[in-house]
């Protein structure tokens, strides 16, 4: 391809790179010299890591309990490493991809206990978070310098996206392999001419929907721009489907039901009378303004209307001006965008860490939108000019100060926040129960943290996910919409506590364990109360049972 860099990058005085053979060769001569876009990329990077890394610093973050899903995550490696296959074994809500991710540190904690596995763990995920904000400054760095502050500031300070990297979540590694992918099938503003990207690129996406499936969402807005050229679409299509199957297929064929039960009936399938998120929380989280407190309906509406009317009113602006609709990349960016944010606003539940898959097709959207209408150049050579230098250096700059306000509110609300379960309370329970002891607890991280997910005694449950497991053996019930009345769900609890020494109850230990009169009657009849952590929970011993010395 003509005017392309050797990575395809196209060239242009936006992108910061030499024009013409001489030049290339006096740059070379001269060595390395950062450009302006490759500024941007870095410091962007280092506040992202930034923020990111203060927030673990936090009291109790790195090495306490702060998050439920994280257990299952991590522990579903460990176990796995220990022979124990997912949907056959256990249930885990999300397709494998996370825990193959996770083998490593798995394999780390065999010498480092769990709890440190976990630890190095967050560490990472907060690093493939800051790294998304270098893969989204590349996939628009030939726009230009306005486009780069905007893209790589929002996905720099996006409040959900750091809070998704407090701990092992999935939504990190799924922004990492969806960017890695528009990385790979995108060359600059079009697609790639290059077979062998197109299909590399479908397979980083269909790892990326192993990992969570909303990464559906952007390969199907790839596979509708494709489809004018049926050849592009099948070579990327069949990668896409590489990258699912080949992690998924071999635990899927392994216990097709379990797999079933776990990623769709529990995962996806509807939950029986549950209270349904309202759409202003849902639009905090999604705009931006996690951090600030009650912050009103009128300044979340009007921000959410600025931000529609910002990307449409720049595209719009820009097409009067000159007759040319956005892009290839610009549509990718819109669509992904639109069919996210309805994915989530649509469906009853909401977490706070969902909005940290919007973050990189908001920050597409709204940095291409602003290039558009303020390029750096002309997207057509010979169709027009280049916005005045002081019309775009001032652009950026005044985006800069936007994200560098929000990255100060964002280090303000970082200050306050502490781990729900203090580390004293995990190694006091380590203290108390002997290693390889069958420990049972309704919040799995806290056996993680605790060193004592793993177990000698024979018929020890393994069960990691309580409230997924009572979903996918209900229909998508949990205890307080009656979980407890199905016999596959008592089973599992009743199992689970007849074989146990030690038992963590946390506090919402009422919304996790299928209690029913028989299987309290049991409980108190046969455990007793060794540790008390307040509202955070209690540690219960087997009566009869010799204390750890």
């Amino acid at each position: 391809m003509s005017g392309t860099t050797p990575s395809g990058t196209i060239a242009s005085p936006g992108s910061g790179e030499p024009h013409g053979d001489s030049a290339a060769a006096s740059s070379a001569s001269r060595g390395f010299t950062p450009t302006p876009v490759t500024v941007v990329i870095v410091v962007a990077t280092v506040l992202a890591l930034a923020l990111r890394f203060y927030q673990l610093s936090r009291p109790f973050y790195l090495l306490g309990v702060n998050e439920y899903d994280d257990g299952p995550y991590f522990g579903s490696a460990v176990r796995l490493l220990n022979g124990a296959l997912p949907y056959r074994d256990f249930y885990i809500v999300q397709p494998p991809g996370i825990t193959l991710l996770m083998v490593p540190l798995a394999l780390l904690s065999k010498v480092t206990g769990t709890a440190w596995g976990l630890a190095v763990g967050r560490i990472l995920t907060a690093i493939v978070g800051a790294a998304a904000v270098t893969l989204a400054g590349l996939l628009v760095r030939h726009r230009g310098v306005l486009a780069t502050v905007i893209v790589c500031g929002i996905l720099a300070i996006y409040p959900d996206s750091i809070q998704a990297t407090k701990t092992v979540l999935v939504e990190p590694w799924l922004v990492l392999f969806c960017l890695i992918g528009a990385l790979i099938v995108f060359d600059g503003d079009h697609f790639t001419s290059s077979r062998r990207r197109l299909l590399w690129g479908g397979v980083a996406f269909g790892f990326a929907g192993a990992v969570e499936p909303w990464a559906i969402f952007p390969v199907l807005v790839i596979a509708v721009l494709s489809l004018r050229v049926p050849r592009r679409l099948l070579l990327y299509a069949a990668g896409v489907a590489a990258g699912f199957l080949v992690p998924t297929v071999p635990f899927a064929a392994t216990a097709p039901s379990g797999f079933f039960e776990a990623t769709i009936v529990a995962q996806i399938g509807g939950r029986a009378n549950a209270t349904r998120v309202p759409i202003w929380p849902r639009l905090q989280a999604l705009t931006g303004l996690a951090d600030l407190t009650a912050p009103g309906h009128i300044l979340i509406a009007a921000t959410a209307l600025l931000i529609v009317a910002f990307i449409f009113g720049c595209f719009g602006l820009a097409f009067l001006m000159s007759g040319r609709l956005p892009p290839v990349l610009d549509l990718f960016a819109i669509g992904s965008a639109i069919l996210v944010l309805a994915a989530f606003m649509w469906p009853t539940q909401f977490h706070y860490h969902f909005g940290a898959f919007l973050a990189p097709w908001l920050g597409l959207a709204m940095g291409l939108a602003a290039s558009t209408l303020i390029p750096e150049r002309d997207p057509v050579p010979g169709g027009g000019a280049a916005a005045p230098p002081a019309v775009r250096w001032g652009a950026a700059a005044l985006a800069a100060l936007i994200i560098v306000g929000m990255a100060g509110e964002q280090v303000r609300w970082e200050h306050s926040k502490i781990g729900h379960v203090p580390v004293w309370v995990s190694t006091d329970a380590e203290k108390l129960i002997p290693p390889g002891s069958c420990l049972l607890a309704d919040e799995v991280s806290f056996s993680v943290m605790a060193n004592r997910l793993t177990s000698d005694v024979p018929g020890c449950s393994l069960m990691l996910d309580a409230t997924g497991s009572n979903y996918a053996l209900s229909h998508g019930r949990d205890p307080e919409t009656g979980a407890a009345r199905y016999p596959r769900v008592q089973a599992l609890w009743n199992y689970a506590f007849a074989h146990a020494q030690y038992v963590w109850l946390s506090g919402l230990n009422n919304h996790r364990v299928a209690w029913t009169p028989q299987l309290r009657a049991y409980f108190s009849s046969h455990f007793t109360r060794i540790l008390r952590a307040g509202p955070v929970g209690s540690l219960y011993r087997r009566d009869g049972l010799k204390p750890a010395s």
